[in-house]
C-alpha cells in the first residue's frame, strides 16, 4: 500500500493508524508526500518516498503564514489556488517515481493530495480515497455554487494540464472512499453509496513528543477543559484565548483549564485553573478529560468524541464551519464565533457542555458509532478486499 498525503497532520495521523494495522498483518506500506513536513510525522522508520518539496522561498511555514489569517472565501481561494493544486502540481513527478520504485497493489490518495489519484488513474492502478473530513460530503456549496464551480474548475485545469480524460472527480474514487467518522455525526441520510466506507476516526500511537507534560498538576477535583486551536490555526488566536481565559476566571472554582498554545499569544498565567503548555500529548491526554474548546478541526473533534466529551468548536476557515454545525446538530456541542469572540458566550457555552447532560448523551452516542465502526482495523479490512 502507498499512500499519497498532503503535509498535514490532521490528513497523516488517520493514514499512520491504518498503516500500523497493516503492517501486523503482514503488508508492506509506505508515504509518498512532502518530505520537510511528513519526517516529522512518520514514524521512526516508516518508509517515505519525496514528493512536492519545491514550495517556494520559505517553504510550507511562508505558505501557511499568508494563509493563516485569511476566512471564509478567502481562505477558500487560496487553499486550492495557492496550495493544493500548487502542491498537485509538485507532486506529480515524485508520486511517478515513487509508484516506479515501489510497485504498490494499491495506491490510497488523501481527498487533498490529488496527483495521487491522477498518476493511478494514468497506470490502472486500484486507487482509494483517504477523507479526513466529512465536509465534502454534505453539499458544502449548496449556498454557494458558484464558490463549487470554482473548484471543479480549478480540479479541471489540473486534469487537462496531464491529459487526464475529463468528466471524473480525483478527490473521491470510485472504488473504495474510506470515511474517518459516521453518519451519526454527518447527520441524517448522509450515508452516501456503498463504496462509501465509514469507518469512524483512526486513532493510534504517533511519533513521540519530547515536550514534558506536568501530569500531575492535573487537578482531581475540578471538572478539566482542553483548549486547543490545532497546529494551523493557533498563530491566529490571540484574542480567542483571551476571551476564554477571561470566561474561565468565574469557573474557576470547579473548572481546571488545559490550554495548549504558545506562551507569548496567551501571555503570563498566574492562575491555579491555568495550566499553559504550549503542545500538549492530545491523544493520552483526552481519557483525563471532562470536555473539550476548538477550532472544528476534523481530527480534533473525532478524537474527543472517540472519548465521549462534548466540545466548544470556534470555526476558523475551510472546513471547520461545517464540522462545527455538524457537532451541534448532532447535540454533541455548542459552536461560537472564533472572530470577535466574547467571553461571556464562551462562558455560556463551557457552562453548558460541563453542566447539561444532554451534550454528553450525545457525545456517548456517537462515541458508540465510532467504536462500532471500527476504526482503522475496519479500514485495513476494506483494503484488504482490493488486493
Amino acid at each position: 500500500m502507498l499512500f499519497v498525503v498532503p503535509p498535514l497532520a490532521g490528513h497523516v495521523n488517520p493514514t499512520v493508524a491504518v498503516a500500523a494495522e497493516l503492517a501486523a498483518r503482514g503488508h508492506q506500506v509506505a508515504w509518498t508526500g512532502p518530505a520537510e513536513v511528513l519526517s516529522g510525522l512518520l514514524p521512526a522508520r516508516a518508509a517515505l518516498l519525496p514528493s512536492g518539496d519545491r514550495t517556494g522561498p520559505g517553504g510550507y511555514g511562508a505558505l501557511h503564514g499568508r494563509w493563516r489569517d485569511l476566512r471564509g472565501v478567502a481562505a477558500l481561494r487560496f487553499l486550492w489556488e495557492e496550495a493544493l493544486i500548487p502542491l498537485a502540481h509538485g507532486m506529480m513527478p515524485g508520486v511517478e517515481a515513487a509508484v516506479d520504485a515501489y510497485g504498490p497493489d494499491v495506491l490510497v490518495a488523501d481527498q487533498q493530495a490529488i496527483a495521487g489519484a491522477v498518476i493511478a488513474q494514468r497506470r490502472g492502478l486500484p486507487w482509494v480515497t483517504s477523507a479526513t473530513t466529512t465536509a465534502e460530503f454534505t453539499r458544502p456549496f449548496a449556498g454557494f455554487p458558484k464558490v463549487g464551480e470554482w473548484v471543479a474548475d480549478k480540479i479541471a485545469g489540473f486534469l487537462a494540464a496531464y491529459g487526464a480524460p475529463a468528466g471524473w472527480d480525483p478527490r473521491f474514487s470510485d472504488r473504495l472512499v474510506l470515511v474517518f467518522s459516521t453518519p451519526e455525526l454527518l447527520g441524517e441520510g448522509e450515508a452516501g453509496p456503498d463504496h462509501h466506507a465509514f469507518v469512524g476516526p483512526a486513532l493510534g500511537s504517533r511519533p513521540a513528543d519530547a515536550s514534558p507534560f506536568p501530569w500531575r498538576r492535573l487537578d482531581p477535583v475540578r471538572s478539566r477543559v482542553l483548549v486547543s486551536l490545532g497546529t494551523l490555526n493557533r498563530e491566529a488566536g490571540g484574542r480567542f484565548y483571551t476571551a476564554v481565559l477571561r470566561a474561565a476566571k468565574r469557573l474557576a472554582d470547579h473548572v481546571q483549564l488545559i490550554v495548549a498554545a504558545p506562551a507569548d499569544l496567551v501571555g503570563e498565567v498566574w492562575e491555579d485553573h491555568v495550566l499553559l503548555q504550549e503542545y500538549v500529548p492530545q491523544l493520552p491526554l483526552l481519557p483525563h478529560l471532562d470536555a473539550v474548546v476548538c477550532h472544528g478541526g476534523h481530527n480534533t473533534v473525532c478524537e474527543a468524541l472517540a472519548h465521549g466529551l462534548p466540545l466548544v468548536v470556534a470555526p476558523v476557515r475551510d472546513d471547520q464551519p461545517i464540522v462545527a454545525q455538524q457537532v451541534a446538530a448532532a447535540g454533541a456541542g455548542i459552536r461560537v464565533r472564533f472572530g470577535r469572540p466574547r467571553a461571556d458566550e464562551i462562558h455560556a457555552a463551557m457552562s453548558a457542555v460541563l453542566d447539561a447532560p444532554h451534550h454528553r448523551r450525545a457525545a456517548r452516542r456517537i462515541q458508540t458509532s465510532f467504536a462500532a465502526a471500527g476504526g482503522a482495523a475496519a479500514a485495513a479490512d476494506r483494503l484488504e478486499k482490493l488486493l
